[in-house]
């Protein structure tokens, strides 16, 4: 029986044609195929963390960034009256919240929104008021 018999490449563990190189390909394809490891999907404190993380970077990164690209489109005084529109990103949260799959991460995302605007907050005005008194 010879090699073209039996499907297979003499010297081959996989049967592909002479000159492929399939050495590098095959652990990408195993690991495509994979589900994910046990910290992704079952460690207690994963989704508290991505979802606290996130709602931090949401605070502070999406006004940023919609001042911004609107500051590149339209003049500073037509962005001073647009922002307050910024606040309809906050459906965003609130529908994790509302569905049952992401219920916990959407939580723990609003955990994040608010302590960060409470610290944010709370140093800015300790902020000022250490630089208004010490005018006096």
């Amino acid at each position: 029986m010879n090699s073209e018999e039996t499907g297979a490449e003499v010297g081959s563990e996989t049967g592909t044609e002479p000159g492929t190189d399939t050495g590098s390909a095959a652990p990408a394809d195993a690991g495509a195929a994979r589900p994910p490891d046990w910290w992704h999907r079952d460690h207690p404190t994963f989704t508290a963390l991505t979802g606290f993380f996130t709602g931090l970077a949401f605070i502070l990164l999406v006004p940023a960034l919609y001042a911004g690209v609107l500051s590149l489109f339209v003049s500073t005084e037509t962005v001073e009256d647009l922002f307050p529109f910024v606040l309809v990103t906050l459906v965003v949260p609130l529908g994790l919240v509302i569905s049952t799959h992401t219920r916990r991460f959407g939580a723990y995302m609003w955990l994040g929104l608010v302590s960060t605007g409470i610290v944010v907050g709370g140093v800015g005005s300790l902020v000022l008021w250490a630089l208004f008194s010490s005018q006096a």
